[in-house]
């Protein structure tokens, strides 16, 4: 009886902001504080150098959700009201510069990439901190600051105004996931194309389980962001282009990796729309594309299997998902840790696969699971994934995440993509 008197007692004491979801009205308003830096570093050493600190008109994210409990992404930032020390705001992202790091490139010289983060604008002094996952999966401080809210030279000018055609409303952005499509490669002359191939592509993702399941979750933005030039740069065949994005294949070499590293541009033009994620569609008939988790979505528009690329890339840039193919040519050496979990929900290397979807797997199925077709409509544990082809596992013979034989999304996939959205629109 005394033993339960005392739990009691010491429960009462707890402090209650330790278990407490933050109240939004208590800390933000419904503006935006936008934090541009650079991550910069080689191939062992990671730092970052601060840029602009933006205020911007709208904050589209829930109201309700500001802690991320998924714990997904090689990097997060958290931000702490200053004066009571509580965690009010968390969010993980994967760069480009993290990928990069893993580069023969990075062995040799130092490289920065250019980073925005942006959560609801404070009403107090709030401390920022960003962090990396580490080798060993778990995060270290690379980063910490004080913001006022207060301070004049945060920038607060006027968004630049773009043309937008809404092409899906469902509903008040801070309960949908907010899309904003950007334009690169496309003229002036050629805006009637990006809206129509928006449309197409994005009507090409909601026939995709559970995207189709669940449309009614989402609102899509178009932006007309014209380029000087069609198409984008292609370095290894010499072709470049005047685009607004920058945007360029061969990314570390790869020919058909898509990408753009001018992430204040694009967040520039996305200020014009509510968004939670951006995606950018390249005026372009060639294979190719990239996806970064919470950072932005890359697609060309018009090679017969964009659609599923753009599938691919969004699974990446919103569902954190990892790639589940491991035959095709990569720049990575050594990009996961064979003695740890892969924070990506689709893939395992079994270390501690309860945590993972073992509970998805039939008890008749074998755990590692033969890739022979016995059980290809099954989820398992198939060895290969994540660039590799031992070690690492993935949860269906064949998924979106892996090939373009299919259009569909495995059940494990469609599992964290529903996560997502669900999350994110409470």
């Amino acid at each position: 009886m005394m033993k339960k008197l005392l739990i009691r007692i010491i429960i009462l004491f707890v402090p209650l902001s330790g278990w407490a979801t933050p109240v939004f009205d208590d800390f933000f308003t419904d503006e935006v504080l936008r934090y541009d830096y650079l991550l910069t570093g080689n191939h062992t050493s990671v730092a970052v150098i601060p840029c602009e600190i933006k205020k911007e008109k709208m904050w589209s994210g829930s109201h309700n959700t500001l802690i991320d409990n998924r714990n997904l992404g090689t990097y997060r930032f958290r931000v702490y009201d200053n004066k009571s020390g509580e965690l009010i705001f968390s969010k993980g992202f994967s760069p480009l510069f993290q990928e990069w790091q893993t580069t023969a490139e990075a062995k040799v010289i130092d490289k920065a990439f250019y980073q925005v983060i942006r959560f609801p604008f404070p009403k107090n002094i709030i401390r920022l901190k960003i962090e990396k996952r580490n080798y060993d999966g778990q995060f270290s401080e690379i980063y910490s600051t004080n913001i006022n809210p207060e301070n004049y030279f945060i920038n607060n000018e006027n968004t630049k105004h773009i043309s937008v055609e809404k092409i899906l409303i469902s509903g008040e952005p801070s309960h949908k996931i907010d899309i904003a499509i950007l334009a690169e490669g496309y003229t002036e002359d050629e805006m009637e194309k990006f809206v129509k191939d928006s449309k197409r592509l994005t009507d090409s993702l909601f026939v995709v389980a559970p995207f189709s399941q669940m449309k009614e979750y989402f609102n899509v933005y178009t932006l007309k962001t014209p380029s000087v030039e069609s198409g984008t740069d292609i370095p290894g065949e010499h072709i470049y282009r005047n685009s607004l994005f920058n945007s360029t294949f061969y990314t570390f070499d790869i020919s058909r990796y898509l990408t753009t590293s001018d992430m204040k541009t694009i967040h520039d033009m996305a200020a014009a729309v509510p968004y939670d994620q951006i995606i950018i569609l390249v005026n372009s008939s060639r294979y190719g594309g990239g996806g970064f988790y919470n950072s932005v979505t890359v697609c060309t528009t018009d090679h017969l299997l964009s659609s599923k690329v753009f599938a691919h890339e969004f699974g990446h840039g919103f569902g954190g998902l990892g790639d589940e193919y491991y035959t095709s040519e990569v720049a990575y050496d050594n990009y996961y840790n064979l003695k740890v979990e892969p924070w990506e929900p689709n893939l395992t290397t079994l270390v501690d696969f309860s945590s993972k979807w073992k509970d998805m797997v039939d008890v008749t199925t074998p755990v590692p699971t033969p890739r022979d077709g016995k059980y290809a409509s099954k989820v398992g544990a198939f060895e290969g994934g994540g660039y590799i082809s031992k070690g690492m596992f993935s949860p269906r013979e064949n998924c979106r995440m892996k090939s373009n034989e299919t259009s569909e999304f495995c059940q494990v996939c469609q599992k964290a993509i529903k996560e997502a959205i669900i999350e994110n629109t409470k």
